[in-house]
Formats: structure tokens, sequence, C-alpha cells
């Protein structure tokens, strides 16, 4: 059965081990009554997942990231009902065997947005950018008192203090090349991030992965998922990441989720400070990934994927 785990390396390891994570897998499912279902594992994701039959998802964790598979069950135990888009229900969570955990959720209906998109009418496209939008109110929307006993960071100031002080690191430990290191320090500095005027739930990964959609039902927006990493802090941090992975750089469809969302347009030397700023931040990808300005300035980066004047 799965070993204990305590190291990211040796979590890769496992992960990559479909041999070994198979038949823990159903023995899993064999104690939660689903002995004999169809196991399908998602292929994208740093933890192991699984399709349950047609209705129900199966996530592992480690026991060193318990809080993690904790923090998920509660938000998702929270949300359920509460967003006018769905949210996998929570079916069961515990602990498993060697200080690993899971948590058994239900499956979204639809397909990924992210593989969806391409093949998505561009109204059906501008609608669900409007969807999406209206889906991140109502989560901001929710009080996070309830759960600030499992979702973090209880000092907001003090974690993007620590990101400030690592940010350097961080993004020359992804790759990115000198040109781009070198104007980092100054950039981040000279950007004010005063103490948000409200802290709220952060979904943190608001992208077109993680959103769900029905080609069968006019492409409307069937859900969205993935709430182990959720936060609580500065609305503007998952603008960001909506910024970089649901309207990509579109600043037209930018303009339209600001719009849907209920707000002003954040300053995008803001959202890219947040975006460098991020815990999962990962600059070189997101140029690999999106159109770069002609020049390798920072504040150029800020206009092309931020701005809301194209």
């Amino acid at each position: 059965m799965l070993p204990s785990v305590d190291t990211v390396d040796e979590l890769n390891g496992v992960v990559r081990d479909e041999a070994l994570l198979r038949p823990a897998a159903q023995d899993l499912c064999a104690q939660l009554g689903l002995e004999g279902a169809r196991l399908v594992r998602f292929e994208d994701g740093s933890l192991p997942v699984y399709s349950v039959g047609d209705a129900l998802v199966l996530k592992l964790y480690p026991g060193f990231e318990a809080a993690e598979a904790v923090r998920e069950a509660r938000v998702l135990s929270h949300l359920w009902g509460q967003l006018p888009v769905p949210t996998p229900r929570l079916h069961s969570a515990d602990l498993y065997k060697n200080g690993w955990r899971y948590v058994l959720m239900s499956r979204l209906p639809g397909e990924s947005l992210a593989m969806a998109w391409h093949r998505i009418p561009a109204a059906d496209q501008d609608r669900i950018v409007t969807e999406a939008a209206e889906a991140l109110a109502a989560l901001h929307a929710l009080d996070p008192k309830p759960l600030s006993d499992v979702v973090g960071p209880p000092d907001w100031a003090r974690f993007l203090a620590v990101q400030r002080a690592e940010v350097v690191r961080h993004h020359r430990a992804c790759g990115l090349t000198e040109d781009w290191l070198e104007q980092i320090p100054d950039f981040v500095r000279s950007v004010p991030l005063p103490p948000p005027r409200r802290r709220v739930l952060l979904h943190t990964e608001f992208m077109r992965e993680h959103l769900t959609v029905d080609p069968h039902d006019g492409w409307r927006v069937t859900g969205l998922f993935d709430f182990e990493p959720v936060m609580i802090g500065d609305p503007a941090y998952d603008f960001a990441g909506a910024a970089l992975f649901v309207t990509r750089a579109d600043a037209r469809q930018l303009r339209r989720f600001y719009e849907a969302y209920g707000c002003a347009p954040h300053p995008p030397r803001e959202l890219l400070a947040y975006a460098l700023l991020h815990v999962y931040s990962d600059l070189p990808w997101y140029l690999r990934e999106l159109p770069a300005p002609p020049r390798p300035r920072l504040d150029d980066l800020a206009e092309a994927w931020f701005g809301t004047d194209g």
C-alpha cells in the first residue's frame, strides 16, 4: 500500500507510480463501500486524483499535506450551495494509512474550460467570462471567518513580507533569466500593496483549468473546483490569476470580467506585483503561455497582461 511520504520529491515519485497508487485507491474505495467502481486517473495535478464511477472524485494527500486535506474538506462543506456555479459536494474525508488522507467529493458535470476554450463560439466565451466573474464575486462576498481556523494566513502583511523576501530566489529557481530577475526587487518595492479594505476567501488558482463547462447546455459554466490552496486575503490576489488564466491578457475580456464582478479595474502594476509574489508564481511559464511585450520590462508586462485599454 502507500508508503509514508515526507517530502515533495518523495511525493513526486509516488505520484508517477500508478502501479503503487491504483491498488491503494481500490482498497480505499472498498473501505468506502465503492468496491468495483471504475477508477480513472486524472492526468494533471500535483496530487493523485481519480474519478470513481461517473459521479465521484477521490483525492489523496500525503501526511505532510494533511492540513491541505482538512482545509479542502472544510471549504467544500462550507461552500456547498453558496455560489452561482456548482462546487463539489463533500461526501467524506478522513485518514487512510501511513499518514495519507483522502477527500471523496462529487464530480462536476461538463469538461475542463481550458480544454474546451478553442471550440467555444466567441459570444459564449464572453458569457463564460461573465459567469466566471460572478462566481468569483460571490466567493469573495462570503464571510471567511468560519474558516479562519483552517485557512490563512493570519497576518496578510507578514505573508507579503515573506513573499517579497523570497521573490528573486523563487523566480530564479523557476528558471527566469537575469534580464527579468534584475528588475524584480525595485519593481516589487515600488508597488504599494496596502492592507486590504476587506479580507476575503481567495481561490488563489482561479483559472480555466479549474472551471468546467457543458457543451450540451449552451456552454454554461457548470462548476468551480480545487479548493485545496485557498487563502484569506486581498481580492486583488485572485484578480492576478484571473487575468493571467481566465482572460489571458485579453484587455476586452478583462474589462468584461471587472464589470461582471462589479468593481473598478485594479492598477496593472499592482496585479503584476501580486502575480510575482504569488505562492505558485512561475514567470517563465507565464512568458511561454502569454504574449510578451516588445521590450523585456516589467512595467510593459504589467500593461500587456493586466491592462484594460486595449
